[in-house]
């Protein structure tokens, strides 16, 4: 897959290089899908589900990948790469791509960590200060605004990226920073399975 990789990306340096417009915009959606899958349906747990995404959110996330100012170390080095290649219209381009595929099917998981985590979703921790996810997020987790997407999301993803909420590694999640900080790691994993199960 490296070689792969290396070879699209030197297409889309070319392409960016020429001002390809929706050609570049092509030749990007094809070196993301060495990581995020055929129509961005990933089945590595580490790497998002980015198909039906909010394109407001995916937009957001490769500015911040490009600036470097998202930092977390699974995906720095390679998405720091790629995004230094994407223009502007280039990254409105591939979240438009992406925020048009069919979002990937829920999975079903254990009833009853799936219950609690539909609780907390629905109604938060009150004694812990921790909102309802979706109060932002949307009651079926669909995502709106700048606020991602989080219905059929891998559970082991976002568990991973409850995790670096709670560190300085993504500067522009300063909401998820308050609401992370009030939940045990076991609430985390059964918000992720119920998220997962949708």
């Amino acid at each position: 897959m490296r070689a792969r990789s290396l070879a699209l990306l030197t297409l889309l340096a070319a392409g960016a290089a020429h001002g390809g417009g929706s050609d570049v915009v092509n030749r990007a959606v094809h070196v993301c899908a060495a990581c995020h899958g055929e129509s961005a349906r990933n089945v590595s747990g580490t790497i998002p589900n980015i198909a039906g995404q909010m394109p407001l959110y995916l937009t957001a996330q490769l500015k911040d990948f490009r600036s470097q100012t998202r930092s977390e170390s699974d995906p720095q080095a390679y998405m720091w790469g790629i995004s230094a290649l994407l223009d502007d219209a280039t990254i409105s381009g591939l979240a438009e791509y992406f925020a048009a595929e069919k979002p990937v099917a829920g999975k079903p998981g254990d009833p009853k960590l799936i219950e609690e985590g539909r609780r907390i979703y629905s109604q938060g921790l009150k004694g812990n200060d921790v909102r309802a996810c979706a109060g932002c997020h949307g009651a079926k987790a669909e995502g709106a605004s700048v606020f991602p997407r989080l219905a059929g999301q891998k559970a082991d993803y976002i568990v991973a990226q409850m995790r670096v909420f709670g560190t300085r590694l993504r500067p522009h999640g300063i909401l998820m920073k308050q609401e992370v900080a009030g939940m045990s790691n076991s609430e985390m994993r059964a918000v992720a399975e119920y998220l997962q199960s949708l």
